[in-house]
């Protein structure tokens, strides 16, 4: 199953850049329509300050907004309709805010779901610090890519290399998982030989945590399985501020793309216009990469971090005071 996985990447990625290329260079005023789900709690705030960084940047995105049903749809088995779920297979791309699950219902996870039905197969989420937004670390620079949906997934070391990256580190337990993590290094190792001008290296979980914490910058891109991957993935967002700040980008089958915020809905504060959409809209600049949009992407993401280095419209999770609306207008100002 690994192998496939790594065939299905390696093959499947050009196909999907091919076809959307086209569809933008055909004609530079036709919008891409892409599947908007703002979801709960701060989702529909956070989704409203993207839209409007949109307009005012631009971007030739035309939203098809969907939301989560009050009733549990027969066909996902769950608050997704199956009509939201035909959208974003039609579009192949989309943005995604926070979902919650109600805890304890017995009701598929609305995220597993996604995973499930898009064949969202690999999670690429960022983490660098941020330009003028002090943490206890510096110049982290780190990508992880998690198994979403396979037992077993190996790296992406095409995309290492396509990025300017220069080493690889496979995350397992293969001393005590020794079958399914065995397998996991294995198809690592195979991919790895194809690509000798990126360093290759295995690390067990134990040490990558403690090296994570001692000196983030030892790592470049890291690769694991679905748990470890889990944990991982939360820990390099903490090195640099949080999950307010860290984007997000699902890749799966027939050159499906969802970006999300991986952040909780926060109920607490939804509908008081005190949340931070950074992580949605650095999570909106993937997307716009995995289109080809770069200079779109790239005027979005430097104003969004010419703010928060500016520190006059910090939200209140960044220390400051600003509104939601207060940042969003300051992001616009700096495009």
């Amino acid at each position: 199953m690994a192998s496939q996985i790594i065939r299905r990447i390696l093959q499947k990625q050009s196909t999907f850049i091919t076809e959307h290329n086209f569809r933008r260079l055909s004609s530079s005023t036709t919008p891409i329509t892409a599947t908007l789900f703002p979801g709960d709690g701060i989702g529909p705030e956070i989704a409203e300050s993207v839209k409007q960084i949109f307009r005012v940047a631009e971007v030739p995105i035309v939203w098809e907004e969907h939301f989560v049903g009050e009733e549990i749809d027969p066909i996902t088995e769950s608050f997704l309709t199956e009509k939201s779920l035909k959208s974003i297979r039609k579009n192949r791309i989309g943005l995604k805010g926070p979902m919650a699950t109600p805890i304890g219902t017995g009701h598929r996870s609305l995220n597993l779901v996604l995973r499930k039905e898009l064949g969202l197969y690999a999670n690429v989420r960022p983490c660098f610090s941020l330009p003028g937004y002090k943490t206890r670390y510096d110049n982290v620079d780190l990508v992880t890519i998690r198994e979403n949906t396979e037992g077993e997934y190996s790296g992406l070391e095409h995309q290492a290399r396509a990025h300017g990256r220069q080493k690889v580190s496979a995350i397992h337990k293969a001393n005590i998982m020794k079958k399914t993590d065995g397998l996991f290094l294995k198809c690592c190792s195979e991919v790895a030989e194809k690509y000798p001008d990126i360093k290759y290296e295995e690390v067990v979980i134990d040490n990558c945590c403690m090296l994570l914490v001692k000196n983030p910058t030892v790592f470049d891109v890291l690769v694991m399985p679905n748990l470890y991957g889990d944990i991982i993935s939360d820990l390099c967002a903490g090195l640099i501020g949080g999950l307010g700040l860290t984007p997000s980008c699902n890749i799966g089958e027939n050159g499906i793309a969802l970006a999300e915020a991986v952040h909780g809905s926060a109920p607490d504060i939804a509908g008081k216009n005190m949340a931070n959409p950074t992580a949605l809209l650095l999570s909106s600049v993937a997307m716009l990469h995995h289109l080809e949009l770069h200079d779109k992407a790239d005027n979005i993401q430097n104003a969004v971090l010419n703010t928060i280095a500016e520190g006059k419209y910090r939200t209140g999770d960044l220390g400051g005071t600003a509104s939601t609306s207060d940042f969003t207008k300051a992001v616009c100002d700096h495009l």
